[in-house]
C-alpha cells in the first residue's frame, strides 16, 4: 500500500499541481491517473465529512452556550464567539464545495461559487489570526497592566461596547483582504490528458500579471501567518516574563489572586488556539512557498511534497474544527456547558436525581428550620411578654409613690437605687413603644466590606 502510494505520488496527475503546470511553463503532458486508483480520492472525503460534523456541532453548540448563559458573555469569550462564527461560515459554505474536488476531479459548481468559496476561505483565515492577535494582546493587558486597560477600555458595558467594536474591525479587515480573491477567482481548464481537459477554481488570474500568484501567496504567508504570530509571540514572552517576575504576592494582594489565576488559565487558552492555527496552517504555507518560490520544485515534485500538500489542504480546514474540541479539554465552564447542550440526556438524568436529593434535604432542612425558628419565637415571645409584665408592674407602682421630699432623700428605694446616667448600650423604648417593639435580626449581623465581596468577571 505504502509502495503504491508513492507511485501515484510520483505522478504529476493532481487538478492543483495541472493548474500550476499550465500557468508556470504551458506545459500539459503528464501520466494521468484515473481517481479511482487514487488513495486521496477516498481519504479526503471521509476527513471533510468528519470536518464537517464536528465543525457544527462544535462551533454551533459554542454560539449557544454564549447566547444562551448570560454568565459567559464576557470580553475573551467575544473574541472566542467570534472565532466560532467565522468557523462555522467557513465549514457551511466551503467545504462542503471544496471536498467535492477530491472526489470528481473538476469544479462542479460553476464561477460564482468559486469566488464565493476562495472569499470565505480568506475571510475565515483573516477573521481567525487577527482575533487571536487581538485575544493575545487582551491578555497581555489584563494580567501585566489591567489599570491601562482599565482605563483604555473601562468597564461593564463600555468593556463590552469596545470589545464589539474591536470584533467588527476584525470582520471588515477580513473582508477586505479577501476582496481580491473575490473577484480574481474564475474558472480555469487545464488539460490533464491529450484528449480530456477540465475546469478548475482558481484564484489567481493569468491577465493580472505574470508575477500575481507568487505576490499573493507571500502576502497571503506575512498576513495570514508570520506577522500576527510574531506579533502573538512578543505577547506571550512578556506575560510569561511578568509571571515570572511577580511569582510572590505581597499579603495584602492575596485577594487578588484568584483573579490573576483566572487571567492566567484564559491566557493559557488563547495560547493553546495560537499553537492549533499554527501546526494546521504551518504545512499549507511551506508547500505553497516551496512550489511558487522554489526554481526547481517543478522538477523536485515527489511523494513528499504531495503528500504535504494534501495534508495542508486537509489542515487548514481542521483547524475550523479545533478550537471547540480544544476549548472542551481546557476550560471546565465551557465543558460543563457542552455537557448539558451535547448530551441533554444524561445532564437531565443527573440533574433530576440532584433535584430529587435536593428536595428531600431541602425538605428535611426546612422542616428543622421551622421547628427552631418556632423555638426561637417563642422563647423571645415569652422574654418579650415577662418585659412587658415587669414594665407594667413597676409603673404601677412607681406611680403609686408619694411626692418626693427632701431632695429625694426620703423617696423610695426603688426610685433613688436607679443610677443618673444608664451605660450606652442600655435603651429604654417609651413604655407606650414596649408592644409595637419587634426585634431586627438583620441588623445585628456585621457589614462586610462590600468592594472585595464579589470579584469582577474576566475582562
Amino acid at each position: 500500500m505504502t509502495q503504491a502510494l508513492l507511485d501515484l505520488a510520483m505522478a504529476t496527475a493532481s487538478p492543483l499541481l495541472e493548474e500550476y503546470n499550465n500557468s508556470i511553463n504551458g506545459s500539459t503532458a503528464t501520466t494521468y491517473i484515473p481517481y479511482g486508483r487514487r488513495p486521496e480520492t477516498y481519504i479526503v472525503p471521509i476527513l471533510f465529512a468528519l470536518i464537517f460534523v464536528v465543525g457544527v456541532l462544535g462551533n454551533g453548540t459554542l454560539i449557544v452556550v454564549f447566547l444562551s448563559v448570560r454568565q459567559m458573555r464576557n470580553v475573551p469569550n467575544t473574541y472566542i464567539l467570534s472565532l466560532a462564527l467565522a468557523d462555522l461560515l467557513v465549514i457551511l459554505t466551503t467545504v462542503p464545495l471544496v471536498s467535492t474536488v477530491y472526489a470528481v476531479e473538476y469544479w462542479p459548481w460553476g464561477a460564482p461559487l468559486c469566488s464565493v468559496t476562495e472569499f470565505m476561505k480568506d475571510v475565515s483565515i483573516g477573521v481567525s489570526v487577527f482575533t487571536l492577535t487581538a485575544l493575545s494582546g487582551d491578555r497581555y493587558f489584563a494580567i501585566v497592566d489591567p489599570l491601562r486597560k482599565f482605563h483604555a477600555h473601562g468597564g461593564g458595558r463600555r468593556a463590552t461596547h469596545m470589545t464589539l467594536a474591536i470584533a467588527v474591525s476584525i470582520w471588515l479587515l477580513a473582508i477586505l483582504c479577501g476582496i481580491p480573491d473575490l473577484i480574481g477567482s474564475n474558472l480555469k481548464p487545464v488539460g490533464i490528458s491529450l484528449e480530456k481537459s477540465i475546469l478548475i477554481c482558481y484564484p489567481y488570474p493569468d491577465d493580472w500579471g505574470a508575477n500575481y500568484a507568487k505576490t499573493m501567496v507571500l502576502l497571503k504567508f506575512l498576513v495570514y501567518y508570520a506577522i500576527p504570530l510574531v506579533i502573538i509571540a512578543a505577547f506571550y514572552v512578556l506575560i510569561a516574563l511578568h509571571l515570572m517576575y511577580s511569582a510572590s504576592v505581597p499579603g495584602e494582594m492575596q485577594g487578588a489572586v484568584r483573579q490573576v489565576r483566572a487571567r492566567r488559565k484564559v491566557a493559557v487558552t488563547v495560547l493553546a488556539f495560537v499553537v492549533i492555527f499554527g501546526i494546521c496552517f504551518l504545512p499549507y504555507h511551506v508547500f505553497f512557498l516551496w512550489f511558487y518560490y522554489w526554481p526547481t520544485a517543478q522538477e523536485d515534485y515527489n511523494a513528499f511534497w504531495h503528500v504535504l500538500r494534501i495534508v495542508g489542504f486537509c489542515m487548514s480546514f481542521a483547524n475550523s474544527c479545533a478550537n471547540p474540541v480544544a476549548l472542551y479539554f481546557v476550560s471546565g465552564a465551557f465543558r460543563k456547558h457542552f455537557n448539558r447542550y451535547l448530551f441533554c440526556r444524561g445532564v437531565n438524568g443527573r440533574r433530576k436525581k440532584r433535584s430529587q436529593h435536593n428536595d428531600t434535604f431541602c425538605m428535611h432542612r426546612d422542616t428543622s428550620l421551622t421547628s427552631t425558628a418556632s423555638k426561637r419565637y417563642q422563647s423571645r415571645h415569652s422574654c418579650y411578654q415577662s418585659t412587658v409584665r415587669s414594665c407594667r408592674l413597676q409603673e404601677t407602682t412607681i406611680t403609686s409613690l408619694p411626692p418626693l421630699t427632701n431632695g429625694g432623700q426620703n423617696a423610695p428605694i426603688s426610685v433613688t437605687a436607679l443610677p443618673e446616667s444608664m451605660p450606652a448600650s442600655y435603651e429604654f423604648a417609651p413604655l407606650s413603644e414596649i408592644g409595637q417593639y419587634r426585634p431586627n435580626h438583620a441588623s445585628r449581623q456585621l457589614t462586610q466590606p462590600q468592594q472585595h465581596q464579589q470579584e469582577s468577571p474576566l475582562n
